[in-house]
């Protein structure tokens, strides 16, 4: 391979931090990491050569200090800086500073970052080029009337979209009119907060839309060429949730056209490096060659580029490094092809059922399947921190053909394992084997019109309860006379706590090293054929024979003993409370509001003494790029408020309370 750089410096963290290192690596090139306070012990930093230290904990102190980041590379004797994505990947001045200290930014020129940065003159740009684009209102005027004006005449329902947003930030569907005003505030509100820029436009929502995408590379060479396109549908909040490489239902004359009109798009702005092209197109029935229209170009790596590198065979990061360094594309548009199918699923540290809050919390326990690649930037024992996304980890399935990859991808799901914190893998697992998934045939509303069945969440079985039963008494099947006794079975009584709620069983351990569950209306379970292989149980049940694994994790806290079982492909967490914490594991929040996380409150909209209902919004707060609503647990009237706009808080802080109902 034609040398590149001996040494780079990645501004970046966790997964993509990793995920460029390796390949940098493999590449025989030295590798510089930086990192904050809060990522002191992260992967990427073991990972590297060398590693710099930028600041405190929170991104605007740290991992967007411009100068802080230019020096480490100097410091180091970086030639080049690869930005990730997020963070600085995507701001034009910081690829100029990178330039005027005598470095190569590895990604497209500050012109091209500038010309796709803002959506409304993207558009304008891609409409001089005969691209298609989303019909709407992109122009200068702020005015809140003037914009409910456009909404109007543009047709409901509309999406406002922060012009200078990104990964669904700043961005509100908004149904009807009475709706568009407490819709404008929070998108502005959250396009100033996550870009610094509060300028909206207004875009035509399309009724059964579906999101898909092209990744388009370019040289320094006037070279452009197209990795075929991804879909992207799967979206809760505008946010990807599973990605995938082909797009289902495409033919080779939509492709074609909608590949064309990509490369036209990145040759209008002289592209150089990885960037996508995104279209959102009509989903109400096949795909059309006139059924799409432009939305935005991301002007870097995208989190899903991996389902394009499983169905092409080439590595992007590679080559965004060799087109840096000069060289030219190392093939041609005639010499790609698509082989196989891919998907990604993005496995988070959020609580699905409580509103997929972002969850923070120490891992314990981190295990993937071999049945798919795992990117990530996180081990066991290390912290999902509240500064930064929470993201664990991409979870990545090939094969030949669509379903195989998608039973791939299910089964890795399944596999999965995280103890010490709420993830969203049984979501992603309930999405991926959901009938308009399997089938093809879905679009971006999917999650929304079936929410409800895909967190649906059972209590544990039997089966959980018993092997947590087991590793809460330290039982071992190979102990001699395992649960001998001259007068009967040796039986224990255990109360475990599930989501605050006290439930007791009892675990009879009998002759032969088999076990017997009992709980209060349900029938015994027996437990033969014992095996217990570090933290893997082997069992048959004694009714049905039934042939049962299970991994099991245990982890210590305050209040007790976490026991994570997954079997049968769901992960259940029971927590057997410390005789010394006493009802401290139990907590009734129905006269408070607490932070569900560390965060910031950005808006509060009560007083002491007003009246509210159940679920009423009685402020927001945002914690890992998000807001989240504060709601009342119940009817009642506000006695305290302990906090206000601007405050930091930390996760489980009281901020409101109600005053105590009438016993």
């Amino acid at each position: 391979m034609t040398q590149t750089f001996s040494k780079i410096l990645i501004a970046n963290r966790g997964e993509i931090a990793a995920r460029v290192i390796r390949t940098a690596h493999r590449m025989g090139i030295a590798t510089v990491a930086v990192y904050s306070d809060a990522d002191a012990q992260a992967l990427h930093v073991a990972l590297a050569d060398e590693a710099v230290h930028i600041g405190p904990s929170p991104a605007s102190e740290s991992y967007l200090m411009v100068e802080r980041i230019i020096d480490a590379a100097r410091a180091t004797g970086a030639q080049a800086i690869h930005p990730g994505y997020g963070f600085l990947s995507e701001n034009p001045d910081f690829v100029d500073a990178v330039e005027a200290a005598g470095l190569t930014f590895i990604g497209p020129s500050s012109g091209a970052i500038r010309a796709m940065g803002l959506k409304d003159a993207a558009k304008d740009l891609m409409a001089r080029a005969g691209v298609p684009i989303v019909p709407g209102y992109q122009g200068e005027s702020q005015d809140p009337d003037f914009l409910a004006a456009e909404a109007q005449r543009i047709g409901y329902p509309v999406l406002i979209k922060a012009r200078a947003g990104g990964g669904g930030k700043g961005m509100r569907k908004v149904d009807a009119p009475q709706e568009f005003a407490e819709a404008l505030e929070s998108a502005r509100r959250e396009g100033q907060a996550s870009f610094g820029d509060p300028h909206v436009l207004i875009e035509k929502y399309v009724t059964a839309p579906r999101h898909i995408e092209v990744q388009v590379f370019g040289d320094n060479h006037g070279q452009v060429v197209h990795l075929f396109e991804r879909d992207c549908s799967l979206q809760r909040r505008h946010q990807k949730v599973i990605e995938e490489a082909p797009a289902p239902g495409m033919t080779d004359a939509v492709r074609r056209v909608m590949t064309e009109a990509a490369v036209k798009a990145a040759e209008a702005i002289d592209y150089s490096g990885a960037g996508t092209i995104e279209f959102i197109a009509d989903g109400s029935g096949p795909l059309r060659e006139d059924g799409f229209w432009f939305m935005e170009m991301n002007t870097r790596l995208q989190v899903e580029h991996p389902v394009t590198e499983a169905v092409t065979g080439v590595d992007l990061v590679e080559w965004q490094i060799r087109v840096a360094a000069g060289l030219r594309l190392p093939l041609a548009q005639d010499q790609l092809a698509i082989t196989g199918h891919a998907f990604e699923a993005r496995l988070y540290a959020e609580d699905p059922v409580n509103g997929f809050l972002p969850a923070t919390g120490t891992l314990e326990h981190l295990s993937f399947s071999d049945a798919a690649r795992n990117d990530t930037g996180v081990r066991s024992g290390d912290a999902i921190s509240p500064f930064y996304d929470p993201m664990i980890a991409k979870i990545i399935s090939h094969a030949p053909d669509r379903e195989s990859a998608r039973r791939a991808l299910l089964r890795a799901l399944r596999e999965t394992h995280v103890v010490g914190t709420a993830t969203n893998a049984e979501f992603l697992a309930a999405l991926a084997d959901h009938p308009g998934f399997a089938g093809g045939t879905f679009d971006t509303g999917l999650i929304g019109r079936d929410l409800e069945s895909l967190i649906a969440e059972t209590p544990p079985s039997d089966v959980h309860v018993a092997i947590a039963a087991l590793a809460a008494l330290g039982v071992d099947p190979g102990t001699p006379r395992l649960g001998w006794r001259l007068w009967g079975d040796a039986v224990h009584d255990l109360t475990f706590v599930i989501d605050g709620a006290p439930f007791s069983c009892r675990l009879a351990l009998q002759s032969g090293g088999h076990v017997c569950l009992y709980r209060e209306g349900a029938e015994a379970l027996a437990l033969t054929g014992l095996s217990i292989n570090e933290a893997t149980v082997h069992a048959r049940t004694g009714s049905t024979n039934e042939k049962i694994e299970a991994t099991v994790r245990t982890a210590r806290r305050d209040t007790g003993l976490l026991i994570s079982v997954l079997t049968g492909g769901i992960a259940r967490t029971l927590l057997l409370p410390d005789a010394r914490a006493g009802s401290a594991a139990l907590v009734d929040a129905s006269d408070s509001v607490v932070a569900p996380m560390t965060g910031v409150i950005v808006a509060l909209d009560v007083v002491v003494g007003d009246q509210v209902q159940e679920g009423s919004r009685l402020g927001v707060m945002e914690a890992m790029k998000m807001e989240t609503a504060l709601v009342s647990p119940r009817i009642g009237t506000v006695s305290e408020v302990l906090c206000a706009a601007g405050d930091a808080v930390e996760g489980g802080a009281i901020l409101v309370n109600l005053e105590a109902e009438a016993s």
